[in-house]
């Protein structure tokens, strides 16, 4: 019984001593990332960009077409893109169905039904 009664001590330090090595590690970590980032170039200003004006903004007025040519989404519920075709100019959803629409852009003149 004697033996469990110092082994208990023994195992409390070596657990003890196992945690404050691993935070030690772990405070020397971020030490030395702390170090490695002062030491980069000093980081330049940026302005805010602001939102509007990199956001393009079509109204149905602007095309002359009621859906979109390769989907056939009305062109009410929003248009993503915009192109010109035989003086027409037709609005799509996304940047995905204009690009499928310039393969073949005279079957989808067809299905944009045009206003008149």
């Amino acid at each position: 019984m004697k033996t469990n009664i110092l082994m208990k001590p023994a195992s409390i330090l070596l657990g003890s001593s196992l945690f404050f090595l691993v935070v030690l590690s772990l405070a020397a970590c971020h030490s030395s990332m702390d170090k490695t980032e002062n030491a980069s170039a000093p980081k330049a200003e940026v302005a805010p960009m602001k939102m509007a004006d990199s956001v393009k903004h079509y109204d149905i007025t602007m095309v002359d077409n009621k859906k979109d040519p390769s989907c056939g989404m009305p062109v009410s519920a929003g248009i993503g893109d915009t192109a010109h075709y035989k003086d027409k100019v037709l609005g799509f959803c996304s940047v995905e169905c204009k690009a499928a629409f310039l393969k073949n852009p005279d079957a989808g003149l067809v299905a944009a039904e045009l206003k008149k």
